[in-house]
C-alpha cells in the first residue's frame, strides 16, 4: 500500500513539474489551438529544435500531449481528456487525474496568447492556407478525378443528402456551406432552404462551382470569395452550417467549429462530413490533404469546446479502405 501512495506522489509531482515552466505553459497553450510540428513550434517560440524537443518529451512523458503521424511527419497535441480511460504514463486514480488536466488546460484557454506569438502563428496559418489554395489553382480542372481517388460525391452524396433531410431545424431560411468544391451539394441544399451560401478561399473552385449553379439556374444560391471572417463581416446567420470534406485542407480545423458557432442562429445545426484517420501519406501530394483524416473524438473535443452539442453520427467504409464519417453539432435555444 505504502509503495502504491509513493508511485501517486512521484506521478503527481512529474505531472506538476512537467507544467511548472512557462515555455511548456505557452506550449500547451498554443497546442490547444490545434497540432503542430516540431518545427512549427520552433518557429512559433523562436527556439531551436533540440530545446523544443526536449520541452514536448517531458510533456509528452507526464501525459498532456500526445503525438500524431500525418505522413513523414509528426504532430504534437494536448492530450484529449477522458474521465474513463487509465493514462497510459501514470498510476493516478482516473478522476483525480482528470480534473487536475481539466483544469489546467481550461486555464490556459482563458489566458491571451503574447501578441508576437499570436503574430507568428497567424502567420503560419497564412502559410498553410496558401499552399492549399495553391494546390487548387493548380488542380482545379482535374479536382474531380483527383478527389476519385479517395472519395467521391456519388459514393456518399446519397447518404449526406438523406442526413440533411432529417435534421430537425428551427427554420429553414439559410444554409452556409463552406468550402463548395465543384458545387455538389449546393443543388440539394437549394431545395431545403430559401437561401443558400456558399463560401470558398479559392476563386478557381468558384468558378467552377458558379457554373454548376448557371448550368442548373440555382437563383436562390449566392458564391462568396473568402473565409468564415467574410461571413462574420457581413453578419451571416444560418440555420445549417455544412463542411463537406473540406475540414482536411483546412489550416486551423478547430477554428471551423468556433466560427460556426458564431455563424449559427439558436438551433442551428453544423454538418461535418470529413474522413476518419488515415495513413495514406499520398493523399497530401495528390489531393493537396493538410490532414490526414480526424479522429472522431478530435471533433467531438472542438465541437464542446465551441459549445455545441454533439447530435448524430454515421460512418461510411470505402473499398479503398477510407471510412466517412458524418457529424452533427447543434447550438442551444436561446
Amino acid at each position: 500500500m505504502l509503495d502504491t501512495i509513493v508511485s501517486h506522489i512521484d506521478a503527481l509531482a512529474a505531472h506538476t513539474k512537467a507544467s511548472a515552466d512557462p515555455l511548456r505553459l505557452n506550449i500547451l497553450r498554443i497546442l490547444g489551438e490545434g497540432s503542430f510540428g516540431v518545427l512549427e513550434l520552433c518557429q512559433l517560440f523562436e527556439i531551436k529544435q533540440s530545446s523544443m524537443s526536449h520541452h514536448l518529451k517531458i510533456l509528452a512523458n507526464a501525459g498532456l500531449v500526445t503525438t500524431r503521424r500525418e505522413g513523414n511527419s509528426i504532430f504534437y497535441r494536448r492530450a484529449l481528456l477522458n474521465r474513463n480511460s487509465q493514462s497510459s504514463n501514470t498510476r493516478t486514480p482516473n478522476a483525480a487525474w482528470f480534473d487536475l488536466t481539466q483544469v489546467l488546460f481550461s486555464t490556459l484557454d482563458t489566458l491571451a496568447l503574447a501578441e508576437s506569438i499570436n503574430e507568428r502563428l497567424q502567420h503560419l496559418y497564412r502559410e498553410r492556407a496558401l499552399n492549399s489554395q495553391e494546390f487548387f489553382t493548380k488542380h482545379a480542372a482535374e479536382f474531380h478525378q483527383k478527389q476519385d481517388l479517395i472519395a467521391s460525391h456519388e459514393q456518399y452524396g446519397e447518404t449526406l443528402e438523406d442526413l440533411v433531410a432529417t435534421l430537425n431545424l428551427p427554420q429553414t431560411h439559410t444554409a452556409l456551406e463552406i468550402g463548395p468544391g465543384e458545387g455538389e451539394l449546393l443543388s440539394a441544399l437549394g431545395k431545403r432552404f430559401q437561401q443558400v451560401i456558399g463560401l470558398d478561399v479559392s476563386k478557381a473552385m468558384l468558378k467552377k462551382a458558379n457554373a454548376k449553379v448557371t448550368e442548373q439556374q440555382l437563383e436562390n444560391i449566392n458564391l462568396l470569395h473568402g473565409d468564415c471572417q467574410l461571413a462574420l463581416e457581413q453578419n451571416v446567420q444560418a440555420d445549417l452550417v455544412t463542411c463537406n470534406m473540406v475540414l482536411h485542407h483546412v489550416p486551423a480545423p478547430k477554428e471551423i467549429f468556433n466560427h460556426s458557432a458564431q455563424l449559427l442562429k439558436p438551433g442551428g445545426c453544423l454538418l461535418i462530413t470529413d474522413l476518419c484517420a488515415h495513413d495514406q501519406a499520398w493523399a497530401r501530394e495528390s489531393c493537396g490533404d493538410l490532414w490526414l483524416g480526424f479522429a472522431p473524438e478530435d471533433l467531438t473535443s472542438w465541437a464542446k469546446e465551441a459549445q455545441l452539442e454533439e447530435e448524430q453520427t454515421q460512418f461510411l467504409a470505402l473499398r479503398n479502405g477510407f471510412q466517412i464519417q458524418f457529424r452533427t453539432f447543434r447550438r442551444a435555444e436561446a
